[in-house]
């Protein structure tokens, strides 16, 4: 972080909330002209600090109503075996998030599907047939109080 200025930040925090901004309306907002904008961008690219520009859709809207957070326990925990479970995690399309845990859970999984019936199905179908699985345990999401994308810089 020490690589970013002030105006650095400044164009991160914009992008955090309209990443459809062009150089020429972030440059306008900045105070500086497109050419130093563009370049500060580029090399914020180039850092690796913009992982990627993406459109956030409303759940709901999309048939997406039933958002759950599982708790996973693993019965092994070898590096070859944990290293199996992320892999078949990331083909898992329903899984939206999936952190690797220290204290009483080994994964925490962001599931989102249309409904209950389709949560079930995730369940046994796909997540039940992943070996070394020991426990799952879930949470329902009743109503969502916040939720951002964007980091305070």
């Amino acid at each position: 972080m020490d690589t970013l200025d002030h105006t650095d930040k400044r164009i991160l925090q914009l992008l955090q909330q309209d990443a459809k901004l062009n150089t020429k309306e972030i440059a306008h907002r900045i105070g500086l002209s497109v050419t130093p904008t563009y370049e500060r961008l580029k090399k914020i690219e180039k850092l690796g600090i913009i992982r990627n520009y993406v459109t956030l859709l409303d759940p709901e809207k999309v048939g997406k109503t039933l958002m759950a957070y599982c708790n996973v326990s693993l019965q092994l925990h070898s590096l070859p075996l944990l290293r199996k479970f992320e892999a078949a995690v990331m083909n898992l399309e329903e899984v939206m998030e999936c952190f690797h845990l220290a204290g009483n859970y080994d994964y925490l999984l962001k599931v989102v599907v249309d409904d209950m019936k389709s949560y079930q199905y995730f369940i046994t179908q796909k997540l039940a047939t992943i070996e070394n699985i020991a426990q799952v345990h879930s949470s329902f999401v009743m109503t969502e109080i916040k939720h951002t994308t964007a980091f305070q810089l």
